[in-house]
């Protein structure tokens, strides 16, 4: 069937491979798990799940899971009776009911309680929900999938998620890849989110320059696809020209990528613009290194984890919280790695 993506824009190689899963998962009632940094756009491909499944004409029901009060959760989730709780003037039908026949999005269920854990996995397994003071159990038929930004795995090691929910969950894992590995994507989107916030402010369309795109496609994007909606609508705003050069670029990314100089090749020309971009004294590794220390890609990758490591470990003098920000990365994340390395200790 051809795919409905409506919202989701991007034809690179990481994303084409999340298209394919997509396409053969979409029309089942399988339970799927999506990981994927923060502002990837995982609930995108939630709704893309849900126009091509087969209940497509039914409830779409999303809830964040972290947005709302632990001590309420339940009874959004489950919903309640009259004189459950303070307040509790009436009966109210909760998320799961709402999503019957269709689909429910458990959106950053990384944050949910353990004790609600549990009636989350009572409702996949039993397909059976009972509400906030209530006495009868009913059947609810949804398609359940989640979706986090924190490596669950992790999490069920340091006993914040269960691991029977876990693997009830994980029946299906679909990774939404980050910006920064979706190459050409960038341009595209930075040019879709331009042209949309330029046409909402009746100003004439914007370009981008060669030099920028050179220099938007080297930026790392840790916000991703939220971070360049953001930057666009600032530039549709402040861009005075035509045309977006790298002086219109904000402060964040002119700190971090260095302007390429004339003559030096684009995005444009057919490259990535990563070594154009890069701030000056910076080479990539190359096979020649590799090989010179006689080593395999696994081993030479780990390596240049290590010294990262205990760089970044170095300059936080030891702080892991501070460490993990250099890196970009959770304090879980780093704590793991430093297990795997016997350098939880450095």
């Amino acid at each position: 069937m051809a795919l409905n993506l409506d919202g989701i824009i991007g034809n690179s190689p990481a994303l084409r491979d999340v298209y394919k899963i997509l396409e053969k998962v979409a029309p089942t009632d399988s339970t799927v798990l999506i990981t994927g940094e923060s502002g990837t756009g995982k609930e995108l491909l939630v709704r893309a799940l849900h126009k091509n499944s087969k209940r497509h004409d039914k409830a779409f029901v999303p809830i964040n899971c972290g947005a709302i009060p632990r001590e309420l959760l339940e009874s959004e989730l489950f919903g309640h009776e009259k004189g459950a709780f303070t307040h509790a003037i009436r009966s109210r039908p909760g998320r799961f009911e709402l999503a019957d026949g269709g689909t429910i999005f458990l959106d950053e269920i990384g944050e949910m309680d353990l004790s609600l854990q549990v009636k989350i996995l009572r409702a996949l397994q039993e397909k059976e929900i009972e509400r906030v003071g209530g006495t009868q159990t009913k059947k609810v038929d949804v398609r359940v999938v989640a979706a986090t930004n924190r490596d669950l795995e992790i999490e069920v090691a340091e006993g914040r998620f269960r691991e029977d929910l876990f693997y009830r969950l994980n029946v299906i894992p679909m990774h939404l890849p980050p910006l920064r590995e979706r190459g050409e994507d960038v341009l595209v989107l930075a040019e879709h989110f331009l042209r949309g916030f330029c046409s909402d402010k009746d100003r004439a369309d914007l370009t981008i320059g060669p030099k920028a795109k050179t220099m938007l496609t080297a930026y790392a994007w840790p916000g991703n696809v939220r971070e360049l909606e953001n930057f666009m609508e600032r530039l549709s705003i402040l861009c005075e020209g035509p045309s977006v050069t790298p002086a219109d670029l904000p402060e964040k990314i002119q700190r971090n990528v260095v302007q390429p100089e004339d003559g030096q090749p684009s995005a444009e020309g057919g490259t990535t613009g990563l070594k154009a971009g890069l701030k000056a004294g910076f080479d990539w590794p190359v096979l020649a290194d590799m090989r010179d220390k006689g080593m395999g890609l696994k081993e030479f990758l780990d390596e240049i984890e290590d010294r990262l490591l205990q760089e970044a470990l170095r300059e936080a003098s030891g702080v892991k919280n501070q460490a993990a920000e250099l890196l970009g990365i959770k304090r879980t994340t780093l704590i793991e790695k430093l297990k795997k390395r016997n350098l939880l200790d450095a």
